[in-house]
């Protein structure tokens, strides 16, 4: 799939704060693979931005909510 990401997401909390909803019922709701589902889970890969959108609308969340930037260790802009 590609190398770990910086991404990290609450997409497992959500799934059992919605029913336990089953990585396979999300992967249907959002047209991908279960082993997708899997590896976004694990934060072996990074969804697309519209996938990301299309997770956090169905659980009915902001998709700052799902998915967490970390930056540490990124240079911040300087300012002018």
């Amino acid at each position: 799939m590609g190398k770990p990401t910086r991404v990290t997401n609450s997409i497992r909390r959500l799934r059992f704060e919605h029913g336990e909803m089953t990585q396979a019922e999300l992967a249907r709701r959002i047209d991908v693979t279960r082993q997708t589902v899997i590896a976004i889970e694990q934060a072996r890969y990074s969804p697309s931005l519209e996938m990301a959108f299309q997770i956090a609308a169905v659980f009915k969340v902001p998709i700052d909510q799902v998915f967490h930037y970390d930056d540490a260790g990124v240079p911040k802009p300087t300012e002018g």
